[in-house]
């Protein structure tokens, strides 16, 4: 449930229900914006008893929240959210590019990668260190010395770092060089894990499931922001359907349903959901025009000798071409890059 104040409620009035709530064993989230100041009551609304919130003053009305999603919901953040990482803003006014190799291999490749994407605008290196395949004799990543080469790549200019990790007992070390963290879409639905990005405070990218709904997808993220992090961005990366042209297929859809239905800023994968570089440019000008806030794009500097995901990376210069064509569709839609 969401108490909605009063225009001209003090702040003495807020303190004073939060201080209720708390008396009651229930947790509060506090949420001002343009619209209306919100009060989010977290746990059990049947410890209030006979309470009536609504004879408190500077209270306009309660709302119930109907999702099984609460603090994730658009009810309990009306202006929706943004999510900070570092100097970079995801949710705002500003599109986020991220990009980078599909794994990181060695050193001078993700330099390369680095050096261009950063050459075209991304603010983000993207790249894989720990790498769950469907085959267990597929590349698997170079675990922390991948963390390690992107770390100083990125640092070298100026660039966050996004990496996925796969297991709980990688967030220690994965934190040590990673601005923010991946879920791939493997693990939307690895409860523990979520749990326990929850309790780091990392931001996270969280990519939609394979199979899942919208509605699983935000319960997902509601697992994370349960233990008190609430800088999570959601990533469309293509679900799938009977069709096989493509490697998934983009709900592009999602980027509305989203907006209506939750607070948290989503971005799109169109490397993923394409699977082919030759598409990568089409979906990701959908994506922007559907009101996305960012992308993020697989970019290698020699995507043949890719040692994984070859056929759905881009080169540096193709990068900076589509760089160029998703400015002109965020002006047209209100947006900057």
């Amino acid at each position: 449930m969401i108490i909605v104040m009063k225009n001209g409620s003090t702040s003495q009035d807020v303190e004073k229900i939060i201080e209720i709530l708390k008396e009651h064993g229930l947790g509060a989230n506090l949420s001002t914006g343009a619209q209306a100041t919100i009060i989010g009551i977290l746990g059990d609304k049947a410890k209030l008893g006979d309470l009536d919130l609504e004879l408190m003053d500077g209270v306009e009305k309660c709302v119930p929240i109907m999702h099984s999603y609460k603090l994730a919901s658009h009810e309990m953040c009306p202006d929706g959210r943004t999510v900070q990482v570092g100097d970079q803003i995801i949710g705002g006014k500003k599109l986020v590019m991220m990009a980078g190799p599909c794994a990181v291999e060695n050193e001078d490749q993700i330099n390369q990668a680095a050096i261009g994407v950063k050459a075209a605008g991304a603010a983000f290196l993207r790249g894989g260190a720990y790498k769950p395949r469907t085959s267990p004799y597929s590349f698997q990543g170079m675990e922390e010395e991948g963390l390690k080469i992107m770390r100083r790549a990125a640092d070298g200019v100026g660039l966050k770092v996004v990496s996925e990790i796969v297991a709980h007992d990688q967030i220690e070390t994965a934190a040590k060089y990673c601005d923010m963290f991946q879920i791939g879409a493997r693990n939307m639905q690895n409860f523990r894990l979520l749990r326990e990005v929850g309790r780091s405070k990392v931001p996270v990218l969280l990519k939609r499931g394979i199979s899942s709904t919208i509605e699983e997808w935000l319960d997902a993220a509601e697992y994370i922001m349960s233990e008190g992090n609430y800088n999570v961005v959601l990533c469309e990366r293509g679900i799938r359907t009977f069709e096989t042209a493509t490697r998934n297929t983009l709900d592009v859809s999602a980027v509305p349903v989203v907006k209506e239905r939750s607070s948290l800023p989503i971005i799109i994968d169109p490397s993923h959901a394409a699977g082919k570089s030759k598409s990568i440019a089409s979906l990701s000008l959908a994506g922007i025009a559907a009101g996305a806030d960012g992308l993020i794009i697989e970019v290698h500097p020699n995507p043949k000798v890719a040692l994984s995901d070859a056929a759905q990376q881009l080169t540096p210069e193709a990068y900076a071409a589509l760089f160029q064509k998703v400015g002109m569709i965020a002006g047209a839609v209100g947006r900057s890059i």
